[in-house]
């Protein structure tokens, strides 16, 4: 596939979604602009069922660069899932077997198919899973990697140093985890890696691995993370109930844009859909003058999104079913009806129906009221109440579900 080394699409690439380019933005451009095609990819470890918005503006800016005739990996990590990467832990995190990892990733394509050109014809995402190469290293080779790094610099991780601060343990498998990461690129010779700035020290390891082992440089392209402006809170959040997920249907979607703070919405526009930024920058002038009811923009929003991913027809009928549902105060009439024994927990009943993902998000929705009886129209402030006859609530701002007990 031909290279396009367009000015204005590369300065596109160079401008969204992006929180940072090592070494330098700068070179990477002349990089692009040579006409050379590059490698580059973006890894993810199969930890769970689901991806988010947050997750698709990683695939959105992969995307913008294969279009230019690059060639893009989408790297499984199931190997290195197995070691569980210390990434903002506090606490060791759990290893999952490749049997648990292959079952995650079985709905990602799917997710991604949207907005990634996985079938393209003359330009595919290519799928790789790490442990085909990192199954079959040896003793010797670990050796000669570990060698290329310093105690130091794995301790000086945030993370890391938390738990020596608080007494807590440092397994020594989890010191391998940015070491097979970072081999990911010597044994694919990428030029880039594309990641979160939670994947940073990961990533650089890598550029060290690179650098070291092939004399080659590598570049490690950072994006940004959708988080509200003011609080600094993350806007993808499963366990408050504000995380907008790939697998969720139309009316759920849509919903869980209009859940977003007013302050996020800039950013959603910039993220998350394919709006010019001519457009964009006109929707912030209109925010900032108060010339419009940010709900129109958000509905607007909502509908893009939903439309990304589910197609215009649905979003135009998820769109009239949040107007029916939340501005005329009318329940959906699909609502997700579930069953439980007279007495038996509620939290029980939603965890074991896969409502909630555990007791303890049931917990943080009823401490801030998020839990709403739709019959009594009263807060649910009980953490252990019981199923008993028929209850219907609304879970955070935009899950209905009804109980019924027998």
């Amino acid at each position: 596939m031909k290279v396009v080394n367009d000015p204005d699409k590369i300065e596109e690439l160079l401008t969204r979604s992006v929180a940072e380019i090592l070494p330098t933005k700068e070179e990477f451009r002349k990089l692009l602009m040579s006409g050379k095609r590059i490698k580059f990819y973006i890894g993810t470890d199969p930890t769970g069922t689901s991806l988010h918005l947050g997750h698709a503006t990683n695939y959105m800016v992969l995307e913008r660069l294969r279009q230019l005739g690059h060639e893009a990996i989408f790297l499984i990590g199931d190997f290195t899932a197995r070691i569980g990467d210390p990434t903002d832990k506090t606490a060791t995190r759990k290893q999952l077997s490749r049997k648990d990892v292959k079952s995650n990733v079985k709905t990602w394509l799917k997710q991604i198919k949207p907005i990634v050109g996985l079938n393209d014809p003359e330009n595919p995402v290519k799928i790789l899973y790490n442990h085909d190469w990192l199954s079959k290293l040896k003793f010797e080779d670990i050796i000669e990697i570990s060698s290329n790094f310093t105690v130091q610099q794995m301790v000086e991780r945030d993370m890391f140093s938390k738990r020596i601060k608080e007494n807590k343990p440092i397994y020594l498998h989890e010191f391998f985890y940015p070491l097979m990461q970072g081999y990911d690129s010597v044994f694919m010779d990428v030029d880039m890696e594309m990641c979160g700035n939670d994947q940073k020290f990961n990533a650089l390891a890598g550029r060290t691995l690179m650098r070291k082992m092939k004399s080659k440089e590598k570049f490690v392209f950072i994006t940004t993370l959708l988080e509200n402006p003011i609080t600094k809170e993350k806007m993808m959040s499963k366990s408050l109930g504000t995380g907008v997920f790939l697998d969720e249907s139309p009316g759920s979607m849509y919903a869980g844009v209009m859940s977003q703070a007013d302050a996020n919405i800039p950013q959603l526009f910039i993220d998350c859909t394919y709006v010019p930024f001519s457009e964009i920058e006109g929707i912030k002038n209109s925010l900032k003058s108060n010339t419009v009811n940010p709900r129109d923009i958000k509905m607007d929003l909502a509908k893009k999104i939903v439309s990304i991913y589910h197609g215009d027809k649905k979003a135009k009928a998820a769109e009239e079913a949040f107007i029916n549902t939340f501005q005329k105060g009318e329940m959906p009439e699909d609502m997700e009806e579930v069953f439980a024994d007279v007495g038996e927990l509620v939290s029980e009943v939603l965890v074991n129906n896969k409502v909630l993902s555990s007791k303890g998000e049931w917990r943080r929705l009823v401490l801030g009221n998020a839990v709403h009886n739709l019959v009594t129209e009263e807060n649910i402030t009980d953490q252990n109440i019981k199923a008993e006859g028929e209850i219907t609530l609304r879970l955070g701002k935009k899950k209905f579900i009804k109980i019924k007990s027998k």
